[in-house]
């Protein structure tokens, strides 16, 4: 697995379906307020087979690689959900997902799936932006007595606060593509002109207070 081409197919295939849209010029505002010139919905690669197919195939790849004692797959509520099934079955191992927090009925549960003590899991998300909720379901899955090797994603805006965040957390992530390798293609293919480039990456340095 060539991580380098990976991440620039991966990230060459989020502009085609339109997955990812760039918008330097006119900003989206994000759930958590920040501005942004970039908005990413990974959920849309599930709509174009051959592009799924190939997304599935290079996170069991990438968890073969760099997870190789994983006895089970988990999907990060909602969009790692189906990723993580997709990626469970072609590696032949048990999955399960992890709510944002435990249901207010019912059992009560938090984790859906069969969950067992000492159990080595691997978490699959679609998106990395902080690692807030990415991290909440590694906790749950550490609390219900079962190990995390670590989490696996589509991709990642390579913030230091999520660096930071997954260092704290003790958890390694590794990520078939990323910020740089989405701009890069975005240029190369036609999607942004070159005078774009320069307010990319100040967005990148400062999320939190560029607008």
């Amino acid at each position: 697995m060539d991580s380098s081409n990976t991440a620039h197919q991966v990230a060459s295939f989020l502009l085609e379906t339109e997955a990812v849209k760039l918008s330097p010029a006119q900003p989206f505002k994000w759930s958590s307020g920040w501005n942004s010139p970039i908005y990413c919905d990974n959920r849309v690669t599930l709509s174009f087979p051959y592009i799924r197919s190939y997304i599935k195939q290079q996170l069991a790849e990438l968890i073969k690689q760099n997870y190789a004692e994983a006895e089970a797959i988990a999907g990060v509520a909602t969009a790692g959900i189906a990723q993580g099934a997709l990626v469970a079955d072609l590696l032949e191992m048990p999955f399960l997902y992890v709510r944002p927090e435990p249901k207010k009925h019912g059992m009560g549960n938090q984790i859906e799936g069969r969950l067992l003590k000492g159990q080595k899991v691997v978490l699959v998300e679609d998106l990395i932006s902080t690692g807030g909720s990415s991290l909440k379901a590694a906790e749950a899955i550490r609390e219900a007595g079962a190990e995390v090797l670590g989490m696996a994603a589509i991709f990642t805006y390579g913030f230091a606060l999520a660096d930071e965040n997954f260092r704290k957390a003790g958890i390694s992530l590794h990520c078939l593509s990323n910020y740089n390798a989405l701009t890069e293609a975005a240029l190369t293919n036609g999607y942004i002109p070159e005078s774009a480039m320069s307010t990319l990456a100040d967005w990148r340095k400062s999320p939190e207070t560029w607008s």
